[in-house]
């Protein structure tokens, strides 16, 4: 069975508090029903059959609903679970809601969730809330990965239990618009939910599955999961802790505006907290993906390979259904 419900362990932040910003676009989850003018349902099984991740689900609609009664929630939810049965083609199902469409945003905005990945517990088992490009160049019909970019503000998986990834991927080359392998920058910085900043070394594998009341997990709890967008960089937080701060166009982090055509990273500590800085360098002119706007994805999914997403292959004796809940999806205007 599912773990029990734990203590509350981050208060309910009411949308339109904060100083210097504006509520722009929200979802609270408070109707009986998904809204489909926010929210697309994004189904079958993706890139390469696996949604470019490697991984064995096939996402349909039943698998997001609306459930109320969650502990520690402001009001209903969104729960979004995978669940082991036969399904078509696959033995795993999921669900995958976009904003594609119906909401995008760029520089200018805070975008958060607030989230509990309640039974993301066990190898092959995760939840992500990330953004994909809503924009493409002129006289393009697409804009391929990773050139167009992507933001992971919650990158959240059974095996790395008391970290949170949050990342941008880019591309070092506009080679047509066209996928190559080589092609593919990453900078991600991990938020320890126990000592509020990045850990001293990144996390491996370990620690799974997670206590169900153990609030230093993305599952013992709702935590705030959030990307401050401005001009010349993009600030990662949970629970009001900046830890990542990415910065566009080479410039500002290490070497004051002067291109370097480098892609840097440094743990530095500010304000008192241990804080991974990181540069993006602009390396081509076709397309700066960061100054555009991109949607809001929540996917959940279940891992087929260890060398990919959601933490290695599943292991038999994970524990289904799995179900994270989403509080509330919001977007705020800096004034």
């Amino acid at each position: 069975p599912p773990p029990v419900n734990p203590p509350v362990n981050n208060p309910v932040i009411p949308p339109s508090v904060y100083a210097g910003y504006s509520l722009l676009w929200n979802d609270e989850f408070d109707g009986s029903q998904i809204d489909v003018n926010k929210w697309n349902f994004e189904t079958g099984t993706g890139v390469d059959g696996n949604f470019g991740t490697g991984q064995l689900d096939r996402a349909r609609p039943d698998n997001a609903t609306i459930s109320t009664g969650v502990a520690g929630a402001s009001g209903n939810c969104l729960a979004i679970v995978t669940k082991k049965e036969t399904y078509i083609d696959r033995n795993y199902t999921s669900a995958r809601l976009t904003s594609k469409d119906k909401g995008a945003w760029g520089p200018g905005h805070r975008i958060e969730a607030r989230i509990w990945a309640r039974d993301v517990r066990y190898k092959g088992q995760g939840f992500a809330f990330w953004m994909m490009p809503a924009e493409i160049p002129a006289g393009q019909t697409t804009l391929m990965w990773p050139q167009g970019g992507e933001i992971d503000i919650m990158e959240y998986i059974g095996t790395i239990p008391n970290h949170n990834l949050g990342s941008v991927h880019y591309a070092w080359s506009w080679e047509n618009n066209q996928y190559q392998s080589w092609n593919h920058g990453h900078k991600g910085g991990y938020y320890s939910y126990s000592e509020k900043q990045v850990p001293a070394a990144n996390p491996g594998y370990g620690g799974w599955p997670a206590t169900a009341t153990d609030l230093n997990t993305g599952s013992g709890g709702f935590h705030i999961y959030r990307i401050d967008w401005f001009a010349n960089r993009m600030e990662f937080s949970v629970d009001e802790q900046v830890y990542h701060v990415n910065y566009f166009k080479d410039g500002d982090a290490f070497d004051n505006g002067v291109a370097d055509g480098q892609d840097a990273d440094a743990k530095v500590m500010i304000s008192n907290k241990r804080t991974f800085v990181s540069e993006y360098s602009h390396h081509f002119n076709e397309w700066s993906p960061f100054s555009h706007k991109f949607f809001i994805l929540l996917t959940a999914g279940v891992g087929g390979n260890d060398n990919q997403t959601y933490g290695g292959a599943i292991v038999p004796d994970a524990v289904f259904p799995c179900t994270t809940f989403v509080d509330w999806v919001r977007v705020y205007k800096r004034n």
